[in-house]
């Protein structure tokens, strides 16, 4: 695929880095707050198109994980869309179980701010 079509045609060609990984950012659907930063390999980008729920690749575990499994905080994918030359996925998701995504029970994942002295902040908020 030329540049041309890469970033202006319709195909889809994630590019995936020397590891099969592409960075994914789940956002939320309706407020559009940034959720989480995760990464896909090939199986996890497949099973996310074909069930609309988020897959996700461990690099920790070195395996694949359906966000929400365990925790019931599935993400339902609304919308996938890819940047310019196609190396990072953006999901549009709706959350379920308690509205919260992060495993340590946040929101979201963007949880700590950094003050002034460059320590970091609980600024986020725990689903009621």
């Amino acid at each position: 695929m030329d540049k041309q079509e890469l970033e202006l045609g319709k195909g889809f060609a994630p590019k995936f880095d020397e590891n099969g990984l592409i960075p994914a950012i789940a956002q939320d659907f309706v407020t559009k707050e940034v959720l989480m930063l995760a990464y896909m390999n090939k199986e996890a980008l497949e099973k996310t198109i074909a069930s609309k729920k988020a897959h996700y690749y461990s690099r920790s575990r070195k395996s694949l994980w359906l966000k929400g499994e365990t925790s019931g905080q599935i993400q339902n994918v609304k919308a996938i869309k890819t940047d310019c030359d196609q190396d990072v996925i953006l999901l549009l998701v709706e959350i379920g179980g308690d509205g919260g995504c992060c495993h340590v029970g946040f929101e979201n994942c963007f949880y700590r701010t950094m003050d002034e002295n460059g320590a970091l902040e609980i600024s986020g908020k725990k689903p009621q």
